[in-house]
């Protein structure tokens, strides 16, 4: 389920982009699309819970520097910790576990964007317009599509499972709105802290086994983990942070919405799975309702000043 997290800063003078920029773009994208395939090996290899527990172990230990008490926002950075990074994660694990295809659940996964737009309508009295509205409805349409595939049954689990966790990950989207201007490094520190936290006694009860096993397990089985925290998490939520310093996120935002076509054709090659015809119009009009989700809502972030929820991936 892949976020673009707010750096919370008001920055008065943006630079055009440049070929160093297209790089951190070429790779965030390829961060956060190959994630699905890591979270998918290091599921099958040592467990969701286990793989959970020790990418959010992976970010603690990296961004422990970064650890600090933030008058004013514990409580929204400890809710944070255990909805996005403990128990989004459980769900996130189950469901690719049950998973056959990952391309279904690399499309239901962007329910989140517009999930997040319902959230704060409901809960905050946020206003929409009618562009937004009409791209919220085309996403639910196109996974409603996958849902109602011919045959396709046997991912219903899996893709429900991700439809639960985009909710949870749009809770977490309000919570961030209270974080403006807590440094990136901060959030995932205490995200990476409670985040295992809340996995390890999960962990022992569900998954025993798996942290037993650790201790043979060759080191390039460990990699996934390694790659999903370091890669999609540190390295694609930095190099996010670091663009929107210098572009307005109305330029920034639309650059990042390759990543679940990155995630859909790596899974379907890698796992050589296919791509039927539902699941490709279903894609289409999916991920066309979250490009004008998202780009109507960084448009509308860069001419109100309004905070717009960020993307987090899974």
């Amino acid at each position: 389920m892949n976020t673009r997290p707010e750096d919370g800063l008001q920055h008065n003078h943006f630079v055009p982009l440049n070929w160093l920029d297209g790089i951190v773009v070429i790779v965030i994208n390829l961060m956060w699309g190959l994630n699905m395939v890591a979270i998918k090996m290091a599921t099958n290899l040592v467990g969701p819970i286990t793989a959970a527990f020790l990418r959010q172990a992976i970010v603690m230990i990296v961004c422990a520097s970064a650890l600090r008490i933030v008058p004013g926002r514990m409580r929204s950075l400890l809710l944070l910790g255990v909805l996005t990074g403990g128990l989004f994660y459980v769900i996130v694990g189950y469901s690719l576990a049950l998973a056959e295809n990952l391309a279904a659940l690399a499309i239901a996964s962007q329910l989140g964007a517009p999930l997040s737009i319902l959230l704060g309508v409901i809960v905050l009295k946020e206003q929409i317009g009618w562009w937004r509205i009409i791209g919220i409805a085309l996403a639910f349409l196109g996974v409603a599509v996958l849902v109602f595939e011919p045959g396709g049954s046997g991912d219903l689990d899996a893709i429900a499972l991700t439809a639960v966790g985009s909710c949870v990950w749009a809770v977490g989207s309000l919570l961030q709105r209270n974080l403006a201007g807590v440094p990136v490094l901060t959030i995932y520190a205490w995200m990476g802290l409670v985040g295992a936290l809340v996995l390890l006694p999960i962990n022992i009860w569900q998954e025993a086994d798996g942290l037993v096993r650790l201790a043979d397990m060759p080191l390039r089985h460990l990699g996934w983990v390694a790659f999903s925290a370091i890669g999609s998490t540190l390295i694609g939520q930095g190099g996010m942070s670091w663009l929107l310093q210098r572009h307005p996120i109305s330029t920034v935002a639309p650059l990042t919405l390759l990543s679940p076509i990155v995630a859909v054709a790596s899974s379907s090659y890698y796992f050589h799975t296919s791509l039927s015809a539902h699941m490709i119009i279903g894609g289409i009009i999916a991920l066309a309702g979250v490009a004008v989700v998202t780009i109507r809502s960084a448009w509308r972030h860069d001419n109100s000043g309004q905070q717009n929820s960020g993307q987090m991936t899974t």
